[in-house]
């Protein structure tokens, strides 16, 4: 593939040059390592998944479950898929949650709650949930907010999967509604790499495709995240995230063979079924 005909040349330029480099004028030494990286970073210009990709949500599926136990003493145990229950008191205070967040959990009422998330005081998302009068149907409003003001929201329908009534039980969603713009960059990095640009969540995802692990940056990220990569071909790439070592997604990258159309499967972990974000290049 064009790709790995580049990184062989540029790495075959550096293997010459350093054999060489004892015998060749230093001028000559420089002008063909400048060569080597020329060709890296023209390839990665080229690379046919940069660019601004806008999400189709007609095409789109984010399917989702979360559990809610009764833990006692008015408490619960809110498991969202992160691979850790997060046990609250529902009083309307921040309580400590997962990654170095806040939760809070207000009752409104009989069939109604407000889920609010912070870090470091600053609100990341809200979630009203509303049940049905059968208490076999779970409606939520769920809004993100990044950091730079931008926020995006989606409106779930759960069906009760286990437990009798109330909001404790087992909730997987049989609808999703988003209502607002999402753009992803995506943009050259460090020559052979990619990153991933997501500015309304505050995450940006740089990775090389040689398995290694690179840091993700943006204020909402969790301490101790990474990504990898691997290019299977010209169009498609592997990604796994993690979190202090633990795998927390995996991420498969397809881009059409007319390169208008990116597709992103993501499977967290502990979930049984992916979320899918079909995109069109703007």
């Amino acid at each position: 593939m064009k790709n790995i005909g580049v990184i062989r040349f540029t790495t075959e330029c550096t293997r010459y040059a350093q054999i060489k480099g004892d015998s060749m004028p230093k001028r000559t030494l420089w002008l063909l390592l400048a060569a080597c990286f020329f060709a890296g970073a023209l390839w990665a210009a080229d690379d046919p998944l940069v660019g601004e990709w806008k999400l189709n949500p007609s095409k789109s599926r984010f399917p989702d479950e979360m559990k809610v136990e009764s833990a006692g003493a008015n408490k619960y145990a809110f498991d969202f898929g992160a691979g850790s229950a997060e046990t609250i008191v529902p009083d309307g205070t921040d309580q400590p949650g997962i990654f170095g967040t806040t939760l809070a959990v207000t009752v409104l009422g009989p069939d109604r709650w407000k889920v609010v998330r912070k870090k470091d005081g600053r609100i990341l998302l809200t979630a009203n949930w509303e049940l049905s009068k059968d208490g076999n149907t779970l409606k939520d409003d769920y809004t993100e907010f990044g950091p730079n003001g931008s926020s995006s929201n989606v409106k779930y329908v759960y069906q009760r999967m286990a437990g009798t009534s109330g909001f404790a039980g087992t909730w997987d969603s049989t609808s999703e509604e988003v209502n607002s713009v999402f753009v992803l960059q995506v943009q050259p990095y460090e020559g052979d790499g990619l990153s991933f640009i997501n500015s309304a969540e505050g995450v940006t995802k740089s990775v090389k495709f040689d398995g290694k692990d690179y840091p993700k940056q943006g204020p909402n990220v969790a301490k101790g995240s990474v990504s990898s990569g691997r290019r299977l071909n010209e169009l498609t790439l592997e990604l796994t995230d993690k979190t202090n070592g633990k795998t927390t997604a995996t991420e498969r990258i397809e881009l059409s063979p007319d390169h208008k159309t990116l597709t992103m499967t993501v499977l967290a972990e502990g979930r049984s079924k992916p979320n899918i974000f079909v995109f069109d290049r703007k």
